[in-house]
């Protein structure tokens, strides 16, 4: 549905409950349901008869349910889901920033999921590569009718889904609302206090960056801004100011190099260590494992840069209650030596969900007809929550009724819909939101950043990584030892420089059989390029 008009009908059906698929296939339109309690099909509409199957699935554990509702294991929308989709889901939390590390132990415990999803398409791939998950095509086409339809709707899809010729996982289609992902923001007070222009280069960034640091724009008389709060994007948005990232490949005079041993991610590092040695970050970053500690520079007012996401609505939130004055503003990414790029941008699939390889056809069986269930309809509530309790139509358009009770009861809610039809324009943000001044302030504002957002292409020269054995076990044995060289580039002063700190990468690439893997990457290349545009 990539014109507006399509979007709205099936956020119109969202509102009401109603099946998006049928809408968008021009069935007719199921009876309209007002809550959760009788928002979906019942287990017998569902297809199914008899008991219900279990079957267990990871989520991530963000921290983000709130005591009085419960746990990621069981809460009102886990039991809701129970009650009315065709099998019962036990969900496995893992640590949202360890979720690899605790999947693989679960695996390598015979303890795994039966369903387990990421985001990362080189995770499953290496899942697959290892005889973790199994493959689903035969079946997708004996057991499914919502997703087999939609996966015809959507064909961009199946090359993403696919490894060695064979469909792996599950997923659908990301709205504009998800593929847009990192973000950059300006307090815009403090440039009109300094009369400054918003950066438009690296260099004016560094400018705008210590006038902040040396000018006093929190009034506080003290010197004790942090001029650039970091967030757990960060690192990705460095990269792309200068057209790389440190786990894509890119056709460099017709060959693929990995990204993070490019010359261009040399002035990446540069950057980042003269951002450092000039206290224009925080200089316990690295420490900083989860960004909290940047992050309160922000909220408290003493931060004007911010590198996160295009999405900022907590952190907004908790600036207006310390900085009531504050005014912040999307920044355009700013233009390096290699021209502009744009900020990450992701892919065509949301998720990636695949099947433990130890599933018997039966549960396999009951999980596919859960994920179509949750294609169907089940996503719905999971993202709105109850009409009249959490939104109201507005233009047949769903607007929040109360901020607060909505991020409580509903916030965390939206992963449990490991399928979903949603999407939206940037300038339905106003009317979905709720009607009091922060809430609306905040959504013009991200109406706004997430147009700035998509406004620059994002540097991507294949649709997605080579999922090769030999690639996805190097690149995660090289990881951690590139960090540790980059984070002594960085935080060392003169101990090395950043040509010397890339001289080691490419040292320890080498010494791990990076020549090797660079030929079978580029063999790959030229058997797959036509799907690779």
């Amino acid at each position: 549905m990539g014109k507006s008009g399509k979007v709205l009908k099936t956020i119109v059906a969202a509102s009401l409950s109603v099946s998006v698929f049928a809408a968008c296939s021009s069935k007719s339109e199921e009876k309209p349901s007002d809550s959760p309690a009788a928002g979906a099909a019942s287990s017998s509409a569902a297809g199914t008869t008899g008991p219900k199957k279990e079957i267990s699935i990871s989520i991530f554990d963000r921290g983000a349910v709130p005591t009085e509702e419960g746990s990621y294991e069981s809460n009102r929308w886990t039991k809701w889901i129970n009650d009315n989709a065709p099998a019962t889901a036990k969900w496995i939390p893992v640590p949202r920033n360890e979720a690899q590390t605790k999947l693989n132990t679960l695996i390598a415990s015979g303890s795994a999921p039966d369903l387990i999803w990421e985001y990362d398409r080189s995770y499953i791939a290496q899942l697959a590569n290892q005889g973790a998950i199994q493959p689903i095509d035969s079946y997708i086409e004996k057991y499914s009718t919502t997703f087999k339809n939609y996966l015809k709707q959507h064909p961009e899809l199946k090359s993403y889904l696919t490894f060695d010729g064979k469909m792996y996982a599950v997923a659908s289609a990301r709205g504009v609302e998800s593929i847009a992902n990192h973000g950059m923001w300006i307090r815009q007070d403090w440039l009109d206090k300094l009369n400054l222009k918003a950066p438009t280069t690296v260099e004016e960034l560094i400018d705008v960056a210590r006038k902040f640091r040396d000018g006093d724009p929190d009034g506080n008389g003290r010197k004790d801004t942090v001029p650039i709060a970091l967030h757990g994007n960060s690192n990705g948005i460095i990269r792309a100011l200068f057209s790389t990232n440190e786990n894509q490949w890119y056709l460099e005079g017709g060959k693929l190099q990995f990204g993070r041993t490019l010359d261009r991610y040399t002035d990446s590092l540069a950057f980042q260590k003269q951002l450092f040695d000039e206290g224009l970050i925080d200089k316990e970053y690295i420490t900083d494992k989860n960004f909290q500690r940047s992050g309160q520079f922000l909220k408290t007012g003493q931060s004007g840069i911010y590198f996160a996401s295009y999405n900022i609505e907590p952190d907004f939130r908790e600036l207006k209650k310390n900085v009531p004055t504050a005014k912040m503003v999307a920044l355009e990414p700013v233009s390096s030596k290699y021209g502009k790029n744009g900020l990450y941008q992701e892919t065509p699939p949301l998720i990636f969900t695949a099947f433990n390889s130890k599933m018997k056809e039966d549960k396999i069986e009951a999980a596919i007809k859960f994920l179509d269930w949750v294609l169907d309809k089940g996503w719905e509530p999971l993202k709105f929550g109850e009409k009249n309790v959490h939104y109201k139509l507005v233009d047949n358009v769903p607007q929040t009724i109360d901020a607060e009770k909505l991020k409580k009861e509903v916030g965390y809610a939206g992963e449990y819909a490991i399928l979903s039809q949603y999407s939206l324009q940037p300038s339905w943000f106003p009317v979905m939101a709720a009607s009091d001044e922060i809430s609306q302030e905040y959504a013009k504002m991200r109406a706004n950043s997430l147009e700035v957002a998509m406004k620059n292409k994002y540097r991507r020269d294949i649709a997605y990584s080579p999922s090769m054995a030999e690639v996805t076990q190097l690149i995660a044995t090289f990881a951690p030892l590139a960090t540790q060289i980059e984070a002594k580039v960085i935080t060392g002063g003169t101990s090395m420089t950043p040509q010397a700190g890339m001289d080691e990468i490419r040292k320890e690439w080498k010494r791990l059989g990076g020549e090797n893997v660079d030929k079978l990457v580029n063999e790959w290349y030229q058997k797959n390029k036509d799907q690779l545009k």
